[in-house]
């Protein structure tokens, strides 16, 4: 065993796996849709794994409330407002050098999700909202290339790996249409945003609840990244950890028995931008991102400097954030050099908006 491969060799024991799997692995990449609660234990778990380019693509920056629950970042991160995706790729680097992590400080959107998963073998999910769910569903699709879908919230948790009946030259996901071992997209099992859908906000998280979607989720990867297609688990996995139940849900139905929009129908609405939204209400953080309809570099160094006039700004090549007091009431302003902004303070997009005009610009 080469040197290269030592460090992996207790999982390069496993059947169905060895030396062959690891290189498979060590040539492969992945993206990882954000680097939050499930996406920072699904980038360090790839990383050991040996995972060889990591994309982690996240618009937030880490907070104290995180810590509860997201394992690659500490107190420091906190108080150096570190972006989630640039905090990771530190600390990665201090498990694995012989990976390539990218980190993007960006919110996925369809402008730039086809330059962002340029060369992926495989989506992984670790965002919390169903929007970018679904664009990374379009994607995965439109270029038959398998998506790792998984959501965790309170004590519960859902995760399904998507292997898409559209043909492809991926190397991970190499299938015809209507191939055996093709499954189900997303919007064959969830044509709309689920009606009343929990979140974070209105009933918390579990940490081990995530772990246990998290851990799944990396499971299904490298399944997929050493082509052991055969093992990838055909049912939906769902926890719930507070009433001790463990569910799989067969839907391997639902291509067939529906008459999706996207995997039948080859209608990309999230993925051509023609359903979604520009502004988002962030999950637990009483915060609302606004994102322009064109990415547009803005003066950082500008905008901190008329800032100063209202409040404490710090500033850094990532981005700045202010803090402000309008109206009586305190907020926090963070942009990005993309015209990005996350607006902390309030959950109603109009008072973001207002707030954003008044102070950054239109």
């Amino acid at each position: 065993m080469t040197p290269e491969l030592a460090r992996y060799h207790r999982q390069i024991l496993l059947p169905g796996f060895g030396e062959e799997g690891q290189k498979k692995l060590l040539g492969s990449t992945a993206l990882v849709l954000g680097c939050g609660a499930l996406g920072s234990l699904i980038v360090d778990l790839r990383a050991r794994a040996g995972v060889g380019r990591l994309v982690s693509v996240d618009r937030d920056l880490v907070e104290l409330t995180n810590l509860q629950r997201q394992v690659l970042f500490d107190e420091r991160d906190v108080a150096d407002a570190m972006p989630k995706a640039e905090a990771a790729r530190r600390r990665i680097a201090r498990v694995n050098s012989q990976i390539d992590v990218v980190p993007i400080v960006d919110d996925l959107n369809h402008r730039n999700i086809e330059r962002h998963a340029a060369g992926a073998d495989v989506l992984v999910d670790g965002v919390d909202n169903f929007e970018t769910r679904y664009l990374a569903n379009d994607f995965a699709v439109k270029h038959g290339i398998p998506y790792i879908y998984g959501g965790a919230v309170g004590a519960v948790g859902a995760a399904f790996a998507i292997l898409p009946h559209t043909a492809s030259k991926n190397a991970a996901w190499e299938t015809r249409p209507r191939d055996s071992r093709a499954t189900p997209c997303l919007r064959c099992l969830f044509d709309e945003v689920p009606a009343g859908a929990a979140t974070c906000d209105t009933v918390g998280v579990l940490a081990p609840a995530v772990a246990t979607i998290a851990s799944f989720e990396v499971a299904e990867t490298l399944k997929v990244l050493t082509r052991n297609f055969d093992r990838v688990c055909p049912t939906m996995l769902n926890v719930d950890l507070w009433n001790n139940t463990i569910v799989q849900l067969k839907v391997d139905r639902a291509y067939d028995d529906g008459d999706c929009p996207c995997c039948k129908h080859g209608q990309f609405e999230y993925l051509e931008g023609t359903r979604g939204s520009g502004t988002t209400t962030l999950c637990g953080r009483n915060a609302v991102q606004l994102t322009h309809a064109q990415d547009a570099a803005v003066d950082l160094a500008l905008i901190a400097e008329r800032l100063r006039r209202h409040g404490k700004v710090v500033a850094g090549d990532f981005m700045l954030r202010a803090d402000i007091t309008d109206n009586g009431r305190p907020y926090s302003l963070s942009v990005f050099p993309n015209g990005r902004a996350i607006i902390h303070g309030t959950a109603e997009a109009s008072i973001a908006r207002s707030l954003y005009a008044k102070y950054v610009g239109n």
